[in-house]
């Protein structure tokens, strides 16, 4: 099993480092709701190891679209437990009405979106733990 591990100094907006294995990636938070409804929409480049991670109050189902985002991504949600529970791998960009939704099948607290096909080819699955450590 892959752990994931994520490195968090506070709550803000700044940039802090996801772990999967030997992977990092530099995030973005999405912590409010309208950094949440706003995701990485108009961004027309996202670079390798960057990403953004969506972090809710409640677990629940959290479907996301892809609307006015232009690139395609891979969207991985993980339960309160931090375990990964669903994936959209490579979901498309969404430029006209109406967009289909990426609706994950079990609760999560946690999303994160990093380019598409990256979750394939670090072998990332259903399954794999995330660990963070909030400071």
């Amino acid at each position: 099993m892959l752990v994931c591990a994520l490195m968090l100094y506070g709550c803000g907006t700044a940039a802090k480092e996801v772990y999967f294995g030997d992977h990092r990636f530099e995030v973005e938070l999405a912590v409010t709701p309208k950094q949440r409804a706003r995701g990485l929409m108009f961004r027309k480049k996202l670079d390798e190891d960057k990403g953004m991670l969506f972090i809710f109050e409640e677990e629940g189902i959290h479907p996301f679209w892809m609307k006015n985002t232009f690139i395609p991504l891979d969207i991985i949600w993980a339960d309160k437990n931090k375990k990964v529970v669903f994936i959209k791998r490579d979901a498309q960009p969404c430029k006209d009405g109406p967009c289909s939704l990426a609706h994950p099948t079990k609760k999560a607290k946690y999303v994160l979106e990093v380019n598409g096909g990256i979750a394939g080819r670090i072998g990332l699955g259903v399954g794999d733990s995330l660990a963070f450590d909030i400071k």
